[in-house]
């Protein structure tokens, strides 16, 4: 088949793509927009040493991980809720919470995705807070030239996490846009034995056609 035949197929069967990749799209954004809104914070804990030692460098990034251990559990979430005053279970909002390290700039993400963007806000902050607090009481122990500190270097970011309408519609456009594809491939298939014109013949009995005969007048 060459360019014409495909222009042909395109503008004989091209409303089959049109029509499934508009009714991909308007479905996706109905059912996406019906959705309920969630919102994720990100808060920043960051984590300083006493004085700019490698040792003490060292140490702390072996630390992080006991840092990440003592936030994600089910005893912080429930000091969060305590705090708040949050109707939700420890382990409803611990599945609700991501908390991930980086050893290069010595800091822990703390990120919360909740229905409603204040709260979620107010939980990342309060989390924070856990591991400002308890390396503050654990300071008191050691001497101050051996002491981490962690706190919050600014508030939480916040931002609508899902659902995203314009995104599924534009998953949706593409993935009806396949599906026209296959079946117009499909239906071509299926006729492909069916002669309509000269060229039909030619393609079938793989010999050119050298006359033909007119519609007669009527």
């Amino acid at each position: 088949m060459n360019l014409i035949d495909y222009g042909r197929i395109l503008l004989r069967r091209g409303w089959i793509l049109l029509l499934l990749a508009l009714i991909a799209a308007g479905s996706a954004y109905f059912l996406t927009s019906r959705q309920t809104s969630q919102y994720r914070a990100a808060q920043f804990v960051l984590i300083q040493p006493a004085r700019t030692d490698n040792g003490l460098t060292l140490a702390i990034i072996q630390l992080m991980n006991s840092y990440q251990v003592f936030l994600k559990s089910s005893e912080r979430a429930q000091e969060v809720i305590d705090t708040l005053k949050l109707d939700l279970l420890a382990g409803d909002l611990l599945a609700k919470t991501d908390i991930v390290t980086n050893r290069d700039n010595l800091t822990i993400e703390i990120d919360v995705t909740l229905p409603d963007q204040q709260m979620a806000a107010d939980v990342a902050r309060t989390w924070g807070n856990l591991l400002v607090t308890y390396r503050t009481v654990e300071n008191q122990k050691v001497q101050q030239t051996d002491r981490v500190f962690a706190s919050l270097p600014d508030k939480a970011s916040v931002g609508l996490y899902s659902p995203k309408p314009l995104i599924s519609a534009a998953a949706g456009l593409i993935l009806g846009l396949i599906l026209g594809g296959v079946i117009i491939f499909v239906l071509e298939y299926l006729e492909s034995s069916i002669v309509r014109r000269r060229e039909d013949i030619e393609r079938i009995l793989e010999i050119p056609v050298l006359a033909t005969i007119p519609e007669m007048e009527r």
